[in-house]
């Protein structure tokens, strides 16, 4: 009798308790859409990365009946962390550093100069390009621009592909 009473009681406060949730779940998504365009892929993957987050807590919760769920959360962050690296351009941008370590930190900043018979027009370029301090150096440091540049966004493709590598490796696996 007890157990059908808590049965009947279930059946009862599971639709307002779903609603909730589903209420809930709406509220979550709101700063998420809020800042949700239509013309760039970026946000699309803020969306998707979003979504992968709230499966990796969900996951890591003591609602998930997996047995491996925990790992699962674990794989997930770490191809939300790779897809951060990956769209903010880390690797593509380690060549700038490397520049640095090696010229100076104000090798690569820019400089604006005026065109002479352009009004209201300027040219940009590097420091090294431009500036004295840099004439000796400047073939050097174009040289090692080129090439570590080069390097650099092989890096970047190579995570990327990496990336959506992992994805397809894993996501048919990550429910609960």
């Amino acid at each position: 009798m007890k157990n059908k009473l808590k049965d009947i009681w279930s059946q009862i406060t599971y639709w307002p308790k779903r609603k909730w949730r589903q209420i809930k779940n709406v509220i979550g998504w709101i700063p998420v859409v809020w800042k949700q365009f239509d013309f760039d892929y970026r946000y699309s993957l803020d969306v998707f990365k979003y979504q992968l987050l709230k499966q990796a807590k969900f996951m890591e919760s003591d609602k998930a009946y997996g047995m491996n769920s925990h790992i699962d959360a674990q794989k997930i962050r770490m191809v939300v962390r790779l897809m951060d690296k990956v769209y903010d351009e880390e690797y593509a941008c380690e060549y700038q550093q490397r520049l640095k370590d090696k010229h100076g930190d104000d090798v690569i900043d820019w400089v604006f100069s005026e065109i002479p018979d352009r009004p209201d027009y300027s040219t940009m370029d590097w420091k090294f390009e431009v500036d004295e301090k840099y004439e000796s150096q400047r073939d050097q440091i174009k040289e090692d621009c080129d090439k570590w540049f080069q390097e650099s966004q092989d890096k970047q493709e190579r995570a990327h592909k990496l990336l959506w590598k992992l994805i397809e490796f894993y996501i048919r696996g990550w429910w609960d």
